[in-house]
């Protein structure tokens, strides 16, 4: 059997380490990470490799040339072009005629290859996908197979809500030959997006296997870092190079030529490479130490990575960092945890580098100096700045100016020199000062910007709209009230921006290395003037005036001091409604408090409408995206019967044939959709996922279930002060009252409750439900929902604490508690 190495990737994730070599030459325990994968398939018997290069392939090819020095024969291809995975191995059809294994040559793994191999023969598979389980799949491929091990279903890099299981895709393939004629010549083409799905639509065979033992992804700094420290505790099977010497308490692996001075002390496992010299009194733990280095008498190395020609001065102190070729650390230096120091860097003697520090390639700090980020990355920034479309972080601590000032710098690398963007926030002065902030960032990337001030979200989307502009920011204090701030960012059509956007943000972020534009190139700052007047008047056209001419309602709106109450009024008034406004002006200390007083103002808003003999009224909340309401009798009208209410009033008055749903909304909508003969789209939870919903062909309505509402002809997201008056006009044209909207529904119960449940053992819980739930009728799309005889149970993974959320809704309030409780007994039970 042969085998094809995919080794063209770019290793962006890496960088710096990858400045100046390509991913798979990056050195794991002193070799190349590419070199154990060589040594793995000649382990296995398999010696004829192909490597399929494309970045940097010179620096590949040169080091494994032929490939007799590992006891294998080696060829090399070059793509043309990024034409994906599964294109990439497309090139190499002429050379593959019988069945072959692919693996990536940038992870570390010490699978049973041959058990792998004899198990796709056995099931006379096309395609083998090897698996294996792991405690977090967010991060990549789910694969669901039946008890066979063919697989059924495919999810790439899920939210928690689609984690149905903890198998995942390990990018290991075993391919039969004719399985490369699926795959076009020269177009850009993928395995796991392209090729699988298709075999899987046409009922291929496809299996997976899942395969004990180890595996880790290095595709970034952490999972590098976290592979070393896996090798120092035996937690994987590879080869390391040196012989090994004794020493108290410590695992030491020495390499040729390599000299230990007197009283030099070593703990836990230690690989030392050739031609190494290590002063007296060092002391060295958990750690990889390159060929040809110097190490300086009383330095301190704990948990290091060091690549070869490193040279440390003495009594530097170091600590948990990564040290790239031919790095320098002067006299006394110290270098604090999550540093990296990129290939011919020099840190001066008596330097302070603080956390989380990166210096690339050929940069120099100087004798006696303190560098320090002027963020200091929190724990959560490790892995992703982004929660669907938006950056959370406390304010002042976490999202301080200096972080804000970068972010906008990483949008404008991304958005592109030259364009202009929308910036708005909401009405507090952390958000004005982060706003700012990231104004200032934007600018110094080349790109221009629309300063729209305090402005409401919807109306930054509706401006996005146009077509003018090629993106956008809105800062404002989280709703829910604690010390956080929310940055959202938008695409250049109002919706919010796609991951794949908000990944790039990331990397520039992460990498740190974004252009700047020259001082002559830097951006504009705008302040359009009819931004107001124009949300009004694209808004009045999507209303039916004359239905207000006939009914004259009689509202009360409480818009919570946020900006919606220099906007609505004057539509309003244009329409001639009457309405009576409560809080409606600016107060930034009162939006600050606005979840601790929205009961009490929901209580007065009751007490109002009823004594004044109002027909409806609205809360706001500040941001204007979300409402709650009271009926004409005063009585607050909870979030899902709201939702019920607002579908039945629009299936009577535009009797739509699709509409989109979240999977935690009431039953009561299937029973409404069935009366009108109507299609109801199960979608996600989320807001990202209401508006893809809102921007799909043939959808007239999307639902949500907290508080919001899309009608796509207006926006692509939920708008507040649309909903209230699309609402009086559809009670206007049904001729009711709010309270009298109901129907068979309005004798629903609901229950819910959270329960605790391991980050790491979620993938396992989500498991054991698929297989609980598999003969049972069920929508697989945020959780699993399930249907019972007398209700429906969803169980949902929460995506941001160490929990499960479980819903049930049935006809007997008892029944509904019942079905949670089981649920809640289940998954402790699928923990264990």
């Amino acid at each position: 059997m042969k085998a094809v190495i995919m080794a063209g990737g770019f290793g962006t994730r890496l960088r710096p380490l990858t400045a100046n070599i390509p991913k798979p030459m990056v050195p794991m325990a002193g070799k190349p990470v590419m070199e154990h994968i060589i040594n793995l398939l000649k382990k296995h018997g398999i010696e004829e490799i192909i490597s399929m290069l494309y970045f940097q392939s010179e620096q590949i090819e040169s080091y494994f040339g032929d490939g007799s020095r590992w006891g294998v024969k080696m060829s090399y291809i070059r793509a043309e072009a990024d034409f994906g995975t599964a294109g990439s191995v497309k090139n190499a059809q002429k050379y593959l005629d019988d069945p072959f294994i692919i693996i990536s040559g940038d992870v570390l793994t010490d699978f049973d290859l041959t058990e792998a191999i004899n198990f796709h023969r056995k099931r006379k598979a096309q395609a083998t996908i090897v698996l294996t389980r792991v405690e977090n799949p967010l991060s990549y491929g789910i694969v669901i197979t039946n008890n066979t091990g063919k697989i059924t279903r495919f999810l790439e890099k899920p939210g928690w809500g689609q984690v149905f299981s903890d198998t995942v895709n390990t990018g290991i393939y075993i391919l039969n030959p004719e399985v490369l004629g699926y795959i076009p010549s020269k177009k850009e083409f993928d395995f796991s997006k392209d090729l699988y799905p298709y075999m899987l639509s046409k009922k291929m065979k496809l299996f997976g296997h899942v395969a004990p033992g180890y595996w880790r992804d290095i595709g970034n700094i952490e999972e590098y870092y976290l592979a070393h420290q896996d090798v120092f505790e035996g937690r994987v099977n590879i080869e390391l190079s040196g012989k090994r010497q004794e020493y108290p308490d410590a695992k030491i692996l020495v390499g040729e030529n390599t000299f230990i001075s007197h009283g030099a002390q070593f703990s836990g496992t230690v690989v030392i490479g050739d031609n190494v010299k290590i002063g007296p009194r060092a002391k060295i733990f958990q750690s990889v130490i390159g060929s040809n280095s110097i190490i300086g008498r009383d330095v301190d190395l704990n948990r290091v990575v060091s690549w070869d020609g490193v040279s440390i001065g003495p009594n530097a102190k170091i600590s948990e960092a990564i040290l790239c070729r031919n790095a320098f650390v002067g006299e006394e230096a110290i270098i604090e945890e999550n540093c990296i120091l990129s290939d011919h860097s020099k840190v001066g003697e008596n330097c302070w580098i603080k956390r989380n520090v990166k210096i690339w390639p050929n940069k120099e700090v100087e004798a006696g100096a303190i560098l320090s980020t002027s963020l200091i990355w929190g724990e959560r920034w490790s892995r992703d700045l982004f929660a669907d479309s938006k950056v959370t972080g406390v304010g002042n601590t976490e999202l301080t100016p200096e972080f804000a000032a970068k972010l906008g710098a990483a949008f404008g690398a991304m958005i592109g020199e030259g364009r202009t963007v929308a910036v708005c926030r909401g009405p507090s002065n952390a958000a004005r000062m982060l706003n700012r902030a990231v104004i200032s960032g934007v600018l110094s990337t080349g790109v221009s910007v629309n300063d729209l001030q305090t402005t409401p979200v919807p109306v930054i989307r509706r401006e996005l709209r146009s077509g003018r502009l090629a993106g956008g920011i809105h800062t404002r204090l989280n709703p829910d009230g604690n010390e956080e701030i929310d940055m959202i960012f938008f695409d250049q059509n109002g919706s919010d921006l796609p991951t794949s956007k908000s990944k790039s943000i990331e990397r520039l972020f992460f990498r740190e290395d974004f252009r700047r534009a020259p001082i002559a190139g830097t951006g504009s700052i705008d302040f359009p003037s009819r931004v107001i007047e124009g949300y009004r008047e694209s808004f009045i056209p999507y209303i039916e005036k004359s239905v207000f001419e006939k009914t004259s309602p009689k509202v009360v709106i409480d818009y919570s001091y946020g900006g919606a109450s220099e906007i609505l009024p004057g539509i309003l008034g244009e329409l001639g409604i009457d309405a009576i406004s409560l809080n409606s002006f600016i107060d930034q200390k009162k939006v600050y408090y606005f979840s601790q007083f929205q009961r009490e103002a929901l209580k007065q808003l009751g007490t109002i409408v009823k004594s004044l003999d109002c027909d409806i009224g609205f809360l706001l909340n500040p941001g204007a995206e979300k409402f709650m309401a009271v009926d004409e009798k005063g009585d607050v009208v909870s979030i899902q019967k709201m939702l019920l209410k607002v579908t039945q009033l629009y299936f009577e008055v535009a009797k739509p044939k699709r509409i989109a749903a979240p999977v935690t909304a009431s039953a009561g909508l299937e029973m409404i959709a069935d009366e009108f003969g109507a299609q109801i789209v199960w979608i996600p939870s989320d807001h990202q996922a209401m508006m893809e919903a809102a921007g799909t062909e043939g959808i007239d309505f999307v639902v949500g279930t907290k508080g919001g509402f899309i009608f796509p002809g207006f926006q692509l997201g939920v708008d507040a002060m649309f909903v209230t008056v699309k609402i009086l006009e559809l009670l206007g044209r049904t001729g009711q009252k709010l309270s009298q909207v109901t129907g068979d529904w309005d004798r629903l119960h609901m229950a819910e409750k959270e329960v605790a449940c391991a980050w790491g053992k979620k993938g396992q819980v989500m498991r054991s439900l698929m297989a609980h739930s598999e003969r049972a009728a069920r929508i697989i799309v945020d959780g699993v929902r399930i249907s019972e005889d007398d209700g429906w149970v969803l169980i949902r993974p929460d995506r941001k604490r160490a929990a499960f959320y479980i819903l049930a809704e049935s006809y007997s309030d008892e029944t509904a508690k019942e079905l949670v409780k089981e649920y809640v007994k289940n998954i402790k039970n699928w923990q264990k």
